[in-house]
């Protein structure tokens, strides 16, 4: 896994494909967007290969019903598109997060080096005219292990205040561990609760109009 098209249509049978919510998952290189999307997809570890284009899947997300129960019915489906993070690659980025409602940045914790490199590309994909306001969630991947950075650590290398000043950008920072799922489904859903208070509030300033 990890090259091409997986779109597994028959996950959603009796759903529109425009009642999908279209989130765009990015991040550097080796970060772990592969194999979130297929622990998203499968509840399981999935072994893969680096992603020379893009992988995607519609994935139904349980959202926490009553008390904080996980209920299908109370759920959200999303279309994930999973795109590779060479660095030739990632001029296509654009591509993929036009008229999208929410995106996924996946950054490894325990790479510092490329920090700087990750919150360049971070910004530079939220400051494109189509990106502009689209909530953002950051997934400090790979935080089970013990030469991660603490997420204050992460958050002051990437420059993620500056996301809510420069662009107007909604954002939240999980901790995470993509092989084994943690801090996936509760970043999720402040990623869903994110995308519902911008299209409300885009739907009142339609309104004033």
């Amino acid at each position: 896994m990890g090259n091409g098209l997986s779109d597994r249509r028959a996950v959603l049978p009796c759903l529109p494909s425009f009642q999908a919510l279209h989130i765009v998952i990015l991040g550097l290189d080796c970060a772990g967007k592969t194999t979130v999307l297929y622990r998203l997809r499968f509840n399981e570890f999935v072994n893969t290969v680096p992603t020379k284009g893009f992988n995607t899947e519609r994935v139904r997300v349980p959202l926490l019903g009553s008390g904080g129960h996980r209920c299908r019915s109370a759920s959200v489906a999303c279309h994930f598109w999973d795109v590779g993070g060479q660095e030739k690659l990632r001029p296509l980025w654009r591509s993929y997060t036009r008229r999208a409602d929410g995106l996924v940045f996946v950054v490894d914790s325990v790479d510092a080096e490329r920090m700087e490199e990750a919150k360049t590309e971070l910004h530079k994909i939220t400051r494109l005219h189509d990106n502009l306001g689209v909530p953002v969630l950051v997934l400090a991947n790979k935080q089970d292990l013990r030469a991660a950075l603490p997420l204050a650590e992460v958050e002051r290398l990437l420059a993620l205040g500056e996301l809510g000043t420069h662009t107007h950008t909604p954002w939240h920072l999980q901790p995470a561990c993509a092989i084994i799922g943690e801090g996936l489904q509760e970043g999720l859903e402040r990623l869903h609760a994110m995308i519902v208070k911008r299209r409300k509030m885009l739907r009142q300033q339609k309104k004033k109009r």
